[in-house]
């Protein structure tokens, strides 16, 4: 047997296991202590969860906090109850009882017509809000036929910060009215210094009939 097999095997308990001597600082590069856990940076966390059934809104007035520095809804096949509705956003700083936080943003959507008769990626003025407390629509007017829905995601950066404004960033693929697919492109800021608690959902016009909504922090 030779000397590093030897060494190795004395390293080694009677079920294969390392011992302890075989870790020391040459081990590791001069390093004088093993960590007791590992740090995880990166990790999603579920957090909570929501489920329309011809809701008005749907809100998350909790889980929001200084736990992380970034949280992500996503939308899963969102369906409105009336025809050509925008699904829209807004924020609160006190825990709910108002949404009414000044944003400014900017959209642009790509789109592809089912019989292909057109497609094109433009920027939407229209949807644009400049300082504006109002909601936010993230996506183009989404169809209500039983097969059509809107599906996407929005990330909200370090809304506990009492230093920076919020940005947060969204894209949402939807079933358009008229047999055209869309995918939206959201981006802008909660102009606003207060931390952001909570977090609201709606159409611009009638119920969320149906669809899921979860909430995720990220370390």
């Amino acid at each position: 047997m030779g000397t590093i097999t030897r060494n190795f095997a004395n390293n080694l308990t009677t079920s294969g296991l390392l011992k302890p001597t075989a870790f020391n600082n040459d081990s590791f590069d001069n390093v004088t202590a093993v960590p007791s856990g590992s740090v995880e940076t990166g990790d999603m966390r579920f957090i909570s969860s929501a489920t329309a059934s011809a809701s008005a809104s749907i809100e998350f007035t909790s889980g929001i906090d200084s736990t992380y520095k970034e949280y992500v809804f996503y939308f899963n096949n969102i369906h409105p109850a009336t025809d050509n509705v925008k699904f829209q956003i807004n924020f609160s700083t006190d825990g709910g009882s108002n949404y009414n936080v000044t944003k400014t943003t900017t959209f642009f959507t790509a789109y592809h017509k089912e019989d292909d008769a057109e497609a094109n990626v433009v920027y939407q003025g229209d949807l644009d809000l400049a300082q504006s407390t109002g909601f936010k629509s993230i996506s183009n007017g989404i169809g209500n036929e039983n097969d059509q829905s809107g599906s996407g995601y929005l990330q909200l950066f370090n809304p506990s910060s009492t230093t920076f404004v919020k940005h947060f960033i969204s894209q949402m693929c939807i079933d358009e009215f008229r047999s055209f697919l869309h995918v939206g492109h959201t981006a802008g800021y909660a102009n606003t210094t207060l931390a952001i608690n909570a977090v609201k959902f709606q159409m611009t016009s009638g119920n969320i009939d149906a669809g899921q909504i979860l909430l995720y922090g990220i370390n």
